[in-house]
């Protein structure tokens, strides 16, 4: 044997990881950023003293961005940190999503924060010219300290994610990660772009690249509207699970083409598993998401719902390899309308400890079965085995969707479970035909000024254009 046929054995082994890797990168939109230190961030308070430790080291500048932020004791204590900040002379620029905020911070909330100098943009306000673009939202949650230091997550600033012991009302499960490293100017970039979008660009530069500080590799993916970036990338991670796929979600709405890929997995004999609400905070949402659970339980894949009050984690972890951390949920919301923010990471350190995070959510979970089976015992080892979130609505609008486009194009056999959605959607419909039967006006008038509306404010947008 040469000397060098060792090397050329291993050879193809090399290759496919750098394929693998150069399909995450393409898929992710995002380069692999190794160098960093990641710490996991577990529900609200973790995350809300990990902030205001974030916020109180700032001596340059500081970036938050945030679907909500509550005008209630969490809030409070963030704008008062901030303000002090910006007294100190520390430069600041907070974005909170318009729609996300709406009906839990009011202008006098942050009137105290741009007095102190605080610079504070809302994402996407209805506008006249704009019919449909409040269906977009600002679903991030990210803070950025002197471009050194960073935070992903799916945690509002907000209390209710504290719960309520006074009323025996648990803490909301999510999780968040803090970032040092080279990482942090991606997310620093993800955050300069979104305002940039909404005005005019920040004043002051960024600071230069963090140097290495630890061993984790990990991916910053910012999507945006149409962007796809994070359903390619949950995707190809569901096509290249070997051992072991775990999944959390808030909204989980499993799109045929999604759900296929979860079902391809699991008749491989991967350990698929997923774990939702058990009691969402839109009960309505919770009863359209659990028609779709049927398909997946019929193919392998192990549905777990959340005993406590909300779980509002949107996670992965493959392999003992590789985890997704942010603020995507599992739905076309998240995937093609939202700007959103998540990390993929790529550490066997990191990737166990969410895994052992998950087995111990899983002991405060129900697992589903269909009836007639039992559930299977958990291994430890993996392949052993007004409210928080845009997209409920749209997770909800596209359950019923596809249920009732099933129903009528006659494309699949309807689950037992998807029985009253299509009772809710039928009655609806039915009572819809009624009224316009009977009064036809008040059909008429609202479809005839959303028309004119769109007309118009495709004629403006077309005005406005520059001619080529």
């Amino acid at each position: 044997m040469h000397a060098h046929e060792p090397h050329t054995a291993h050879q193809p082994f090399a290759s496919l990881r750098l394929l693998a890797g150069q399909a995450l990168s393409r898929a992710a939109g995002a380069p692999l950023v190794a160098g960093n230190r990641v710490e996991l961030l577990i529900d609200g308070a973790a995350h809300f003293e990990a902030w205001a430790a974030l916020i109180e080291s700032a001596r340059n500048y500081l970036l938050l961005e945030n679907y909500i932020i509550a005008d209630d004791a969490v809030g409070r204590r963030f704008r008062d940190l901030l303000i002090a900040r910006a007294r100190a002379g520390v430069h600041i620029a907070l974005i909170h999503d318009w729609f996300g905020t709406w009906g839990n911070a009011g202008r006098a909330f942050f009137a105290p924060l741009r007095a102190a100098g605080v610079e504070v943009r809302a994402f996407n306000r209805p506008r006249v010219e704009s019919p449909l673009g409040w269906i977009g939202r600002d679903h991030r949650k990210l803070v950025v300290a002197d471009g050194q230091v960073g935070s992903i997550s799916g945690v509002c600033v907000a209390a209710k994610w504290l719960g309520d012991a006074a009323h025996g009302v648990a803490p909301w499960r999510d999780t968040g990660v803090l970032i040092a490293g080279p990482a942090v100017a991606d997310i620093e970039a993800a955050f300069r772009d979104s305002w940039a979008g909404l005005g005019v660009p920040l004043s002051f530069a960024a600071a230069p690249t963090p140097a290495p500080c630890g061993g984790v590799a990990l991916r910053v993916i910012a999507t945006l509207p149409a962007h796809g970036a994070m359903y390619r990338l949950d995707s190809l991670i569901a096509a290249m699970a070997s051992r072991s796929l775990w999944i959390s979600d808030a909204y989980f709405v499993g799109i045929p083409t999604y759900v296929r890929g979860l079902a391809a997995a699991a008749a491989d004999g991967v350990d698929v598993r997923l774990l939702v609400p058990g009691s969402n905070n839109l009960p309505a949402v919770g009863a359209l998401s659990r028609a779709g659970y049927r398909p997946l339980l019929e193919a392998g894949i192990r549905v777990f719902e959340w005993n406590g009050s909300m779980m509002h984690a949107k996670t992965a972890v493959a392999d003992g390899r590789w985890a997704r951390v942010g603020s995507s949920n599992l739905n076309l919301s998240s995937w093609l309308a939202n700007c959103e923010i998540d990390a993929a990471i790529e550490n066997t350190g990191f990737a166990g400890q969410m895994q052992e995070q998950y087995l111990r959510d899983l002991k405060n979970a129900t697992e589903l079965v269909l009836k007639g089976r039992r559930p299977q015992p958990q291994a430890l080892v993996p392949g052993g085995a007004r409210g928080g979130s845009s997209s409920r609505a749209a997770a909800s609008a596209l359950r019923l969707a596809n249920t009732v486009g099933a129903a009528i194009a006659n494309r699949r056999v309807l689950g037992d479970s998807e029985r009253g959605v299509l009772t809710v959607a039928g009655g609806a419909l039915v009572a819809l035909g009624a009224l316009g039967f009977w009064m036809p006006q008040l059909l008429a008038w609202p479809l005839a000024a959303f028309a004119a509306w769109l007309g118009l404010s495709l004629l403006w947008r077309r005005l406005r254009r520059p001619r080529a």
